[in-house]
């Protein structure tokens, strides 16, 4: 799914680079250093417990534990940061009788929470210190308002017209109970310890004012776990990302980002989020044999090369034909129809994750991808595209559409302020 709806990236668009952290956390990171060269040693005198010391001269691998992601950005984190190899989504409704007043102070408590997790600070009163010895590991917490929000908190003038619902289609089997939701939170890590501490320190926080509506959890490739950087794979394992705008691009900000001076004023520097649960009907996908996925997609499973010829990089030639006239990218497959350039220029930036929730009582996987797009405007950005798909994707046979969600995502907090503080005191 290299072009699509579905696709992932695994930067969204740069290498990942590691970099030394800095703050509180330095004297746990140091720690990290010295417990990765001697190892663990509990059992080493024939107890049970199972751990064993590393071998001597051992490379401690601290680099993924030490890079730290800033909280107080001009866009939230968890946008264009590389993609985590944990992550949990999940969305609140605010408690009943819970108003403007309580909305504000929760955005408070996360906005300090985040802050104070995101750079390692693990060891606040009352910290269930699941993550004591760990550095931040990339963690980034990410907060949004969904439609309901606004009506709930007396807001509804500052509702933006582009979070307006979604339209409805065809390929949708949507769960309402896993849909939508006041409050949307995005968190995504390194290390699935530190992951699940910052799911609980969010739930903790919450208190009284909001509960939980639904929680999704997904993972994927791990950072290093390739011999060179690459774009990752899905679970029907096509490469996965490759035409995922870049920072680097001259429109990027102008395709994903609110301008500073956009309407509403209290969405400047933010973006709106499209979540959907889509599981991947895995059992017939595999049944297919590698050329007839390979067309249905558009692109060559090995490599995420184009059929029309070069490698994952090569632009797709849509007007290629084979010795008997036929297209060589059909006229369904994926990767045409989710072309910007066949889409009246419509783009989103990718950034989900992939998802395993067990075996169905039937024996089929629960398996698929939590998928996350963002867009300075969904009707210019998700809707035209899906719109597209759902009229003819050679795709569709294989995916179902189970959970959806739209959240405005207002820019990053300045030092001393919380995420949408001029929403919610302006």
């Amino acid at each position: 799914m290299a072009d699509t709806s579905l696709s992932q990236t695994g930067t969204p668009g740069e290498p990942r680079v590691e970099s030394a952290a800095s703050g509180t956390g330095i004297s746990r990171r140091r720690l990290l250093g010295t417990a990765g060269a001697t190892g663990l040693v509990l059992g080493a005198a024939g107890g049970a417990v199972g751990y064993a010391s590393a071998p001597s001269g051992a490379t401690p691998l601290t680099s993924v534990g030490a890079t730290e992601v800033p909280f107080h950005v001009k866009h939230q984190p968890g946008i264009t940061d590389p993609l985590q190899s944990r992550g949990h989504l999940l969305t609140f409704d605010l408690a009943p009788g819970a108003g403007r007043k309580e909305a504000a102070a929760l955005l408070r408590r996360w906005s300090d929470t985040a802050r104070r997790l995101m750079a390692g600070e693990f060891g606040a009163e009352g910290d269930s210190d699941v993550a004591r010895d760990a550095g931040p590991s990339s963690l980034t917490l990410t907060f949004g308002f969904g439609h309901s929000f606004f009506a709930r908190t007396g807001l509804e003038k500052q509702r933006p017209a582009a979070l307006d619902p979604l339209p409805a289609f065809s390929s949708d089997r949507l769960d309402r109970t896993r849909s939508d939701g006041d409050l949307w939170v995005q968190i995504g890590a390194d290390d699935a310890l530190v992951a699940f501490h910052a799911l609980r320190a969010v739930q903790r926080d919450a208190g009284a004012a909001a509960r939980v509506r639904w929680q999704m959890n997904g993972f994927n490739r791990s950072p290093g776990a390739t011999a060179r950087p690459m774009t990752t794979r899905n679970l029907m394992g096509q490469v996965d990302g490759t035409r995922n705008p870049k920072p680097a691009e001259p429109d990027f900000d102008e395709r994903i980002f609110v301008p500073a001076q956009g309407e509403p004023a209290w969405m400047a520097n933010g973006s709106y989020v499209v979540v959907r649960r889509i599981r991947m009907l895995l059992d017939d996908w595999e049944k297919l044999s590698l050329r007839k996925q390979e067309g249905v997609i558009g692109r060559r499973k090995a490599d995420g090369a184009p059929l029309s010829g070069g490698d994952e990089t090569t632009e797709m030639d849509l007007e290629k034909t084979d010795a008997e006239g036929n297209l060589v990218v059909p006229v369904n497959a994926h990767a045409r129809i989710t072309r910007p350039d066949q889409n009246g220029g419509a783009a989103m930036l990718r950034r989900p994750f992939s998802y395993h929730d067990g075996i169905d009582a039937d024996g089929t996987p629960d398996a698929g991808l939590l998928f996350v797009c963002w867009q300075a405007d969904p009707l210019r950005g998700f809707v035209p595209v899906q719109r597209k798909l759902d009229r003819g994707d050679a795709l569709t046979p294989f995916i179902r559409h189970e959970a959806s969600g739209l959240f405005a995502v207002p820019g990053g907090a300045a030092e001393g302020e919380y995420v949408g503080q001029a929403l919610l005191e302006g």
